[in-house]
């Protein structure tokens, strides 16, 4: 059975950082690509960042530069790491083994101006 858990998340000021971390079990992440996806009240899921199975990376325009995503194979764990972050990263962040239907449940970050 597969499981993704995500934490991490909190309510920091505008222009602080967080980490975010997805631990699995069930899955070896090394070997898929994975990716983290946010949603803000009243909007789309949206794609935030992807890391192949080979260490490449990709960012949405939104985040690229302030955003880092990571992972640590030997702790089964892919990180977000969020820095200068802005009231309008506000969202629900999730975890996702890449075109997959396994996500975790999600964890909240607010950023207040």
């Amino acid at each position: 059975q597969v499981q993704l858990v995500e934490s991490g998340g909190g309510l920091v000021q505008a222009g602080g950082s967080l980490r975010l971390s997805c631990a699995a079990s069930g899955i070896a992440l090394g070997i898929n690509a994975m990716a983290w996806y946010r949603q803000a009240p009243g909007k789309q899921r949206e794609l935030v960042a992807v890391i192949g199975s080979g260490g490449s990376t990709n960012y949405a325009d939104s985040v690229k530069g302030r955003f880092t995503i990571s992972r640590d194979n030997a702790k089964n764990t892919v990180y977000l790491q969020m820095n200068s972050l802005k009231p309008e990263d506000t969202a629900v962040y999730y975890c996702n083994v890449r075109l997959s239907t396994y996500w975790g449940q999600g964890t909240q970050v607010t950023v207040s101006s």
